[in-house]
Parts: C-alpha cells; sequence; structure tokens
C-alpha cells in the first residue's frame, strides 16, 4: 500500500465527514464570497449539515439557511391527517426558495432519507402528496433545470438507508458501511479529493465532447427485455461532470457523477424499455419496472412491485409519460463495481445507463436556456411537473448511436464504451 492510501486510510470518520463537506461547497457548489446558500436536509444528516455549514461560512457565505425534514413527521401525516391534506402542499415556503434562488442564492441538497418510507402508504395519498408538491416547487425547480444558479447535491448515511443497503448487519455496522461506500463514490478517501474531482470532471467533458461531435440522430438498446430506439432532440448537447451556470459559477450539480446526458426527443421513443434496479421514489419502492413507447410516449406500464405508485407518477401530467433526458453509464464505474444497491438514485443512476421521466434540462440544448417553452417544444424538449431518473443499464446492454444518415455504430458493448 502507498504512503498516500496509508494515510487516506488513517483518516478517522470526522476527517471524512469534513472532507466530504469540503468537496461539497469548494468543488460541488463552487460557492462564491458574499452568496447566500439555501440547503434542504434530514434531521439524521445534522452532522454533516454542520460540517457543509461550516465550510461554506469559511468560503465566504453571506447566510446559510436549512431546511430539516423528519422520517416520523412525514408518517404522522399519512397516519392522521385528513384527506384534503393530501392535495396541498407549502407553497410559500417554495415561493421562498425560488425568490432567494432568483436573489443569487445556490442550492445544496443533502440526500438519504429512508428508501421505504411510504411503502405501506395509501399509494392515492402518495401520489397526490407528490403531485402537490411538484406544482409548487415548479417555479423554483425551473431555475434549477435551466442551470440558472450553482447548485449541487451530496448524500448522508442514515440508519434506515443504511439498514436497506445492508440489511444482514447491526446497525451499527450497516451505518459504518454505508459511511465508507459514500466515501469512495464521492472520492474523498484520497489523497487529494479536489484534484481527484478535478481529473475526473475532465474525463466526463472528454467523453461528452466526443459525443458531440458524433451528432448522433439516435440510440438503439438492445438488451434482455429492452428493444428501444431514442431520437435525440434537434440541437441537443451531451454534458457530463460539471457546467457554469446562468450565474457565471462553475458547479457539479451531482456528487457523485459518472454520467454523460442530454435531452431526448419527446415525440421519438419507440419499443420496450425494463428497468435493471429498482426505483426508490418518494419514500416508495417500485421495482421490475417495464414500459412501452410509441412515438415518444408510454402507452404501456408494468412494475412487479409499486405498479399503483408508477401508474399514479406517469398519470401525473401529459409530459411524465414521455422522456426528459437520456445517461450514459459503463458498468465499470465505480458504483457498479461496488456490488451494491443503494436504493437511492443519485447513486443507483452512476452505475448504470438511464433515463428519466418527465422535465427535460433546457442546458441540454444549444442555446436552450435562452428559448422560450414554445421554442424548447420545437426541438423536442419535454416539459412536466416532475423528473424520475430510472436505470436500465446493465453488463448485458449493447448501445449502438444512429447518425443522421441511418447508419448504426456500436457505442456501448456489454455495457461498456466501445
Amino acid at each position: 500500500m502507498t504512503t498516500a492510501a496509508l494515510a487516506t486510510e488513517s483518516l478517522t470518520h470526522q476527517q471524512k465527514l469534513d472532507r466530504l463537506a469540503e468537496v461539497a461547497i469548494r468543488v460541488g457548489l463552487g460557492l462564491e464570497r458574499g452568496q447566500e446558500l439555501v440547503m434542504t436536509a434530514s434531521l439524521d444528516a445534522l452532522p454533516l449539515v454542520r460540517r457543509i455549514t461550516e465550510h461554506a461560512y469559511r468560503a465566504g457565505a453571506s447566510l446559510v439557511t436549512t431546511l430539516f425534514s423528519d422520517d416520523e413527521a412525514t408518517l404522522m401525516r399519512y397516519r392522521f391527517a385528513p384527506d384534503e391534506s393530501f392535495d396541498r402542499a407549502p407553497g410559500w415556503l417554495y415561493d421562498g426558495m425560488g425568490a432567494a434562488f432568483k436573489s443569487g442564492a445556490a442550492r445544496l441538497a443533502v440526500a438519504g432519507t429512508n428508501p421505504s418510507l411510504l411503502s405501506n402508504e395509501d399509494p392515492d395519498k402518495v401520489g397526490r402528496a407528490n403531485r402537490a408538491v411538484s406544482q409548487a416547487y415548479r417555479p423554483a425547480l425551473e431555475l434549477i433545470t435551466r442551470h440558472e444558479i450553482n447548485w449541487t447535491i451530496v448524500a448522508s448515511a442514515t440508519p434506515a438507508w443504511a439498514a436497506a443497503v445492508f440489511p444482514e448487519d447491526t446497525p451499527e455496522i450497516a451505518l459504518e458501511k454505508l459511511w465508507d461506500a459514500i466515501f469512495r463514490a464521492s472520492r474523498v478517501d484520497v489523497a487529494d479529493p479536489v484534484a481527484a474531482w478535478k481529473q475526473h470532471d475532465a474525463t466526463l467533458h472528454k467523453r461528452a465532447d466526443f459525443l458531440n461531435h458524433k451528432r448522433y440522430s439516435a440510440l438503439q438498446y438492445r438488451g434482455p427485455g429492452t428493444d428501444f430506439r431514442l431520437g435525440l432532440a434537434d440541437d441537443h448537447l451531451w454534458l457530463g461532470g460539471g457546467t457554469t451556470a446562468g450565474n457565471g459559477l462553475y458547479c457539479i450539480p451531482n456528487m457523485p457523477t459518472e454520467e454523460v446526458f442530454t435531452t431526448p426527443h419527446k415525440d421519438r421513443a419507440d419499443g420496450v424499455v425494463t428497468a435493471t434496479k429498482p426505483l426508490s421514489h418518494q419514500g416508495t419502492m417500485i421495482e421490475g419496472i417495464q414500459v412501452r413507447f410509441e412515438k415518444g410516449r408510454i402507452v404501456e406500464a408494468r412494475a412487479t412491485k409499486g405498479q399503483e405508485v408508477l401508474q399514479k407518477l406517469i398519470d401525473t401530467d401529459e409530459g411524465a409519460r414521455r422522456l426528459g433526458e437520456v445517461a450514459l453509464v459503463p458498468h465499470s464505474s465505480p458504483i457498479a463495481s461496488s456490488g451494491l444497491l443503494f436504493f437511492n438514485t443519485l447513486f443507483d443512476e452512476n452505475a448504470a445507463c438511464h433515463i428519466a421521466l418527465g422535465q427535460a434540462y433546457s442546458s441540454c440544448l444549444r442555446d436552450g436556456d435562452n428559448l422560450s417553452p414554445e421554442q424548447l417544444a420545437a426541438r423536442g424538449a419535454n416539459s412536466s411537473l416532475i423528473h424520475v431518473d430510472w436505470m436500465i443499464g446493465s453488463d448485458k446492454l449493447d448501445i449502438d448511436g444512429i447518425t443522421a444518415s441511418g447508419v448504426a455504430e456500436p457505442l456501448m458493448r456489454q455495457g461498456e464504451w466501445v
């Protein structure tokens, strides 16, 4: 073992936690001196939130405001609230977040809730509550999806999440294992995490540049349960790693990230796609997803578990049945190589190629952030209240890039770049 490896092995949990917080602020968020920060997290994430808050102020943040959630309080709503409660959301809160973003605040989300929190609750109530939140949050979310502000997501291990990932271990060991997995995936267990992230960011940009040079008009997927052709939006752009937000600040939105992604054409998806990993969505598990597309729209959707929740999800609005993102991830990514199923989209989407139902990223179109909704739609960008990623990649998936003249070129074979 090298000296550098020994040094990182000897780091305490608190030191690694501090490194994660530092990377979140310096690399993920690119926080500017004098900028406000709005953070969301669960109560279980308090130790990491405190470290992030310290590093934000050290970086010159003018104000850090954290909004906490609590799993037990969430469950109390489903058990005791009147039925009409589930059609409501705190619009005033999301209006405030939107106002903060418009005033220049950065956004940081700490992921790590119980993936099965609402699995035993009424799917109708879950669907209604999710829809209400989606509607209330949309104005603020659009500022994020258009990359008008610098934002990022990092993860904090929690007891319930750890129990889902390591069900055979004691709570203490499970939590320790999950933290170690988060530290590895977030590249903070190396000698120089900031340098490691810069190198990784450059690699992702190189892959995106290659795809932008090729200018494929469509992608063809073939694998177990999947035979699918997906057209790409007119004037689409592949992105990966970090991006310069509309406020001029460079950020890496997801930590970890292993993907290159772009905007598919909302009317050009045909065939059958089968998920390769479960989807943890708003506290419910959806497993065995298989959908059939015709002319961009889901016309048939099945799941072996969580069928009602899946149906509610795609019934959110018309755009929920169409795709807003396509991402390519090699099966050899560090997250896939860990062999773990995280039950958390931030991690599982970076272990496999994936697609997303719902809202498209305008930044994945040439000059997209300056286009009107009508102009975006004309280029094929989808519009919806939701944006939900689900995984379709594996070591058995082959992908071809289809040129404008219709020629198929090998792009990925058995889940790896050709």
